[in-house]
């Protein structure tokens, strides 16, 4: 038949599947010139060449196959147009998450990679540290189990985005805890959010200012011993301890099965009387 292409010919012709084909035949996208009753073998004209390149190109934009299934029943000019602007909106939204989502992959490969290669370890450090944004949950928290169950609450108040959060996660010991020694008592929990981030209802901040740190190879089991000395730095060096301490677990064994290579970091604001440089 002149100017008729079998399904199979089709097929190759546009790089469209055979089975996508019948689909399309199915439910009434896009179907054949012409059954042979006999054979049941579909065929298709030069003539529908343009119908096909057109739906492969609204679907290759994101378009659902019912929303092309009605502009080609229209073929109204407007509401393509419409449809056009509509899918490029939610284009936009798709690149403003993938940009997020690269930078979350960004900070989080930088942080891993210096934590890698730490070098100032076990030893207290004065530095300052601005403002950082966080959602958190103020819960009384003294196990892994309560933790954990506290987290999948923050979670879902970040309405359920999957997390690069390893290592993003962080627990606080209240100023009474902490002057009184009870290291194993959290008083919050909280997820720290890059700047990229849309605050949440729930967002709150860690306050800007100078902080004692001290990083260790290891989790919580052996921070008690990393909290009393860095209470000893500070009031060594006429320090006051200023808040809640911060402590956060970068790298544990959902990172790396090397304990070896653990590294928790404990951060206490403080404030100092003299003026003390924020390079």
């Amino acid at each position: 038949m002149k100017n008729m292409y079998a399904i199979g010919d089709m097929s190759k012709i546009h790089n469209v599947p055979i089975r996508t084909l019948r689909y399309y035949d199915k439910i009434g996208l896009f179907k054949p010139i012409f059954v042979d009753q006999g054979t049941g073998y579909r065929y298709y004209s030069t003539e529908q060449f343009e119908q096909l390149n057109i739906i492969k190109y609204l679907k290759f934009l994101g378009l659902p196959l019912k929303q092309i299934q009605k502009h080609l029943a229209s073929r109204d000019a407007q509401h393509f147009l419409d449809l056009l602007k509509k899918q490029r909106a939610i284009t936009e939204k798709t690149i403003l998450e993938l940009q997020l989502i690269c930078s979350q992959f960004s900070s989080r490969i930088d942080e891993i990679e210096k934590a890698l290669h730490a070098d100032v370890l076990e030893q207290p450090i004065l530095r300052y540290i601005p403002r950082r944004n966080i959602v958190s949950i103020d819960e009384p928290v003294s196990s892994e189990a309560e933790w954990e169950l506290v987290l999948s609450k923050l979670q879902r108040q970040l309405s359920g985005i999957p997390s690069l959060f390893i290592g993003k996660v962080g627990f606080t010991v209240s100023l009474n805890n902490l002057l009184n020694k009870k290291f194993d008592e959290y008083s919050s929990v909280f997820i720290l959010q890059d700047e990229a981030m849309i605050a949440s209802e729930s967002a709150k901040y860690l306050d800007r200012g100078m902080y004692a740190c001290i990083f260790f190879r290891g989790n919580h089991d052996i921070a008690p011993a990393y909290y009393e000395q860095l209470l000893q730095f500070i009031n060594s060096h006429g320090y006051e301890v200023n808040g809640d301490s911060i402590e956060r677990i970068i790298i544990d064994d959902y990172i790396s099965n090397n304990k070896e290579l653990h590294l928790t970091e404990i951060q206490i604001p403080v404030y100092v009387h003299d003026t003390v440089s924020k390079d």
